[in-house]
């Protein structure tokens, strides 16, 4: 079996996106509607990149019958408003059209629902790049970065071996791990180095521009192997 590298998985939020300004003020909204005064939306940042059930919890304290309602209530903004208060991180545009001329074929790993990732991606004309996205359920099912990986990889038939994952926090590398696939972590999202390095990714970029150096290394050691 050839081996290459031909896959590659991009996290959206912190990765493709920066979606800081929605999230924040989402989370606030749904904590307001508990009765919680935020000090800050930047208080709020650790709210980017999880599962946001997971997040309400842990980050909250919320029981899991409050934190389905939490995220029921952050869902009543995000879908109107907040999902378009985001922006696309620069050089990202140009990273997507390189790695596509290369022959590379794109996918996106998202732990938010697919629904509103695939609304992203075409309203900031991402969506051309993609062969497939993947997110979660608005049910809350397959919201693990583990599970979301590997359903890209069984619905496209993709070895594990010739795939690459992509994400500014230690759940993308984490459940590319789990999957048997290499990683990339990013330093232009919300993950700190010490974080991605910890969750064991294989290689950190602290730039776009390092990212697409970082893969061409990738591939010619795959090339050489």
């Amino acid at each position: 079996m050839n081996d290459s590298l031909q896959h590659i998985l991009f996290d959206l939020d912190g990765t493709l996106t920066d979606p800081k300004e929605g999230i924040t003020r989402c989370v606030e909204y749904a904590l307001n509607k508990f009765g919680i005064a935020v000090e800050h939306p930047d208080l709020l940042i650790p709210y980017i990149g999880p599962p946001l059930y997971d997040s309400f919890i842990e980050i909250q304290g919320f029981t899991a019958e409050a934190a389905q309602q939490a995220v029921d209530y952050y869902r009543e903004r995000y879908r109107t408003v907040g999902m378009f208060e985001n922006s696309v991180i620069p050089g990202i545009p140009k990273l997507l059209k390189d790695l596509s001329d290369q022959g590379f074929s794109l996918y996106v790993a998202t732990s938010k629902p697919t629904v509103f990732a695939e609304q992203i991606l075409a309203h900031y004309g991402l969506e051309g790049y993609f062969k497939f996205t993947a997110g979660s359920n608005l049910d809350g099912t397959r919201s693990k970065k583990r599970e979301v990986i590997q359903y890209v990889l069984d619905e496209n038939s993709i070895p594990a071996a010739q795939a690459l994952m992509i994400g500014d926090r230690e759940h993308d590398i984490i459940g590319a791990k789990s999957c048997g696939v290499t990683s990339i972590g990013v330093l232009i999202g919300y993950g700190s180095e010490e974080e991605l390095s910890a969750a064991g990714a294989d290689h950190i970029a602290s730039s776009v521009d390092k990212v697409g150096d970082i893969i061409s290394r990738i591939d010619v050691n795959y090339a050489n192997r």
